[in-house]
């Protein structure tokens, strides 16, 4: 690490901390030249998830999205705020993890469908109903038959 006031490039690190949030650690460092102190500070870079619409167009990951969603999707059911936050994150984590730059938004829908399915059955239909934009009864009810054989499958 150079230091910043005679840029010699040979600095010792004298204490090192994290941050109260834990997302970094805090170094005191003391130029072994000119022999003042300063304080840098490391944490993980953060990729931008870039995120692939159906048109094409691309525009950053944003969390509030999915969680929109599913507390629309949740309107009136007994799921607590607290599970919707579990989910999201849980979403969010899997998606970092991959370690990709961009990704479509329909492998994001089917993401959310998954955790819904498995959260609320209404909220997972009604989910569906926006998401796969459904156009007639037919359609629900072909979803709802789809839930119920995979209920009976497990």
């Amino acid at each position: 690490m150079k230091c910043p006031f005679c840029e010699n490039p040979d600095t010792k690190v004298i204490d090192s901390r994290q941050t109260d949030d834990g997302h970094a650690i805090r170094r005191r460092r003391e130029c072994e030249n000119c022999k003042k102190r300063f304080t840098t500070y490391e944490k993980v870079e953060e990729m931008i998830l870039m995120v692939i619409k159906k048109d094409g167009s691309r525009e950053a990951f944003d969390r509030n999205k999915i969680y929109t969603g599913i507390v629309k999707a949740c309107e009136k059911r007994p799921v607590p705020v607290a599970k919707i936050e579990e989910v999201v994150d849980e979403i969010e984590r899997g998606l970092n993890n991959m370690m990709e730059k961009e990704v479509e938004s329909s492998f994001i829908g089917e993401l959310i469908m998954e955790k819904l399915r498995d959260l609320d059955e209404v909220a997972y239909v009604r989910f569906a109903s926006v998401y796969r934009q459904f156009t007639d009864i037919n359609t629900f009810v072909s979803e709802i038959e789809k839930l119920l054989t995979s209920k009976k499958g497990n």
